[in-house]
């Protein structure tokens, strides 16, 4: 019975990848052909050429870096942030969660801030913090935190009432209930929302280095807008792509291996 299960779970992965690569490859088929044979040639290079740009990108430099140099700092802005968003928004959420007055006193503040897209804050962030790092930290943090925060409240909130009851009654304190009751109860949907956020915050920089940066992806894309160079454009977007679609499946793969015994439970 376990063969079969193990076999079983192992075809779909293989499915899975093939899938995936399926689409991939359809995907490029399709752009290389509109772009060679229709109108859209005007504005759309052709899949083989940005590919190739690419691939050059990491040999022959734009600007003064190659993209190995420009996806390092973009990737370090985003791991600083998400650092800080991380540990801020589950403190937060878990708070919130978990005392009432807290809820009362800071969740009408984060629900006014929360729908104010990261984006709005660019001109705020450069005058409060200039062009560095840390207005670009600013950005990428609030495209984190409130994924994280609002996950992490959801998880703290659905935690089963009768179950901290009952250890009150065996005789546990508050801080045993919150850590070992509260805490881990809280950590599939901390991971939904850290997965989320990653991707979001991926997102964010590229905003942010679009409007105050010398380098990075961001920068990249908005160089080749201005240059007119359509090529450079679609290889920054290559770019993004790509590494979003690594480390949305890194953080699912971490929620997978820390979450196994949430797994075991379901099943």
């Amino acid at each position: 019975m376990i063969d079969t299960t193990s076999k079983s779970r192992f075809s779909i992965k293989q499915l899975t990848v093939i899938y995936t690569i399926i689409s991939l490859l359809s995907l490029l088929v399709v752009w290389e052909l509109a772009a060679r044979f229709t109108s859209a040639s005007m504005f759309l290079p052709p899949a083989s050429q940005v590919l190739m740009a690419f691939c050059r990108s990491f040999v022959e430099p734009i600007g003064k870096h190659t993209m190995l140099v420009h996806l390092g700092y973009s990737l370090y802005r985003v791991a600083v942030a998400f650092a800080i968003s991380t540990v801020t928004g589950i403190a937060l959420g878990v708070g919130m969660g978990y005392s009432r007055l807290l809820e009362a006193i800071l969740k009408p503040l984060f629900e006014f801030i929360r729908p104010i897209p990261p984006l709005a804050w660019i001109p705020l962030s450069i005058l409060w913090f200039g062009l560095g790092d840390t207005g670009k930290f600013f950005i990428i943090f609030l495209g984190c935190f409130c994924f994280i925060t609002v996950n992490t409240y959801d998880g703290a909130k659905n935690v089963d009432p009768e179950l901290m009851g009952a250890a009150r009654m065996l005789g546990a304190s508050e801080r045993q209930v919150f850590f070992e009751i509260v805490l881990p109860s809280s950590v599939p949907y901390i991971f939904a929302g850290l997965q989320i956020a990653v991707t979001a915050g991926w997102s964010a920089v590229v905003g942010a280095e679009m409007v105050q940066s010398n380098e990075g992806v961001g920068w990249m894309i908005v160089r080749g807008m201005s240059t007119g160079n359509t090529q450079q454009i679609m290889v920054g977007m290559v770019a993004i792509g790509i590494v979003g679609f690594i480390l949305a499946n890194l953080t699912s793969a971490l929620e997978r291996r820390l979450c196994a015994w949430n797994e075991q439970k379901g099943v």
